[in-house]
């Protein structure tokens, strides 16, 4: 039996996997998740952060709204994390960005603006990268890609419903 020492040094590693779609199209689909990955970060971090700051009479129905998207956001970095994982590389630790915005500052409808214009960024990047899926039959995260748009599309529709005069 292995000692627990030498148990603890293992490492997750690219992994050569047979399921029909070649090690090239593997990593570079892996490689546009990793970003896609940081990008939900991100908007995750930013959408918590709105959520605690936002003021004014629509506290409530806004608090309430970027909490159900920060919840949904946050179970999103491990599905897609753990496709990387499944096209057999590993995960990166995602670069979250160092801008730091003054929130304070913002006004209810500047933080809604910000979160739409965040929302149609990565709904842009996951077209591209479901669609360069597609090209080489990777149904499985094109098809995960296709969810993830359908929440970012319905987020753009509530926040902006949220921003009309």
């Amino acid at each position: 039996m292995a000692n627990v020492s030498s148990v603890l040094q293992s490492k997750p590693k690219s992994e050569s996997i047979g399921t029909g779609l070649d090690e090239a199209a593997r990593a570079k689909i892996a490689a546009s998740l990793q970003s896609i990955l940081g990008s939900t970060y991100r908007l995750l971090v930013k959408t918590q952060i709105h959520h605690w700051n936002v003021v004014g009479p629509l506290f409530h129905p806004i608090h309430l709204l970027t909490e159900q998207h920060y919840e949904d956001l946050f179970a999103a970095v491990d599905t897609i994390a753990e496709r990387i994982r499944a096209l057999g590389h590993p995960t990166e630790a995602p670069q979250i960005g160092t801008e730091k915005t003054k929130v304070a500052e913002m006004s209810a409808h500047e933080l809604l603006a910000d979160l739409v214009a965040d929302h149609e960024a990565l709904c842009r990047e996951m077209r591209e990268v479901a669609a360069a899926a597609e090209e080489v039959d990777d149904i499985v995260t094109n098809d995960m890609l296709v969810a993830r748009l359908t929440f970012h599309e319905k987020a753009i529709w509530m926040l902006r419903a949220m921003l009309a005069n």
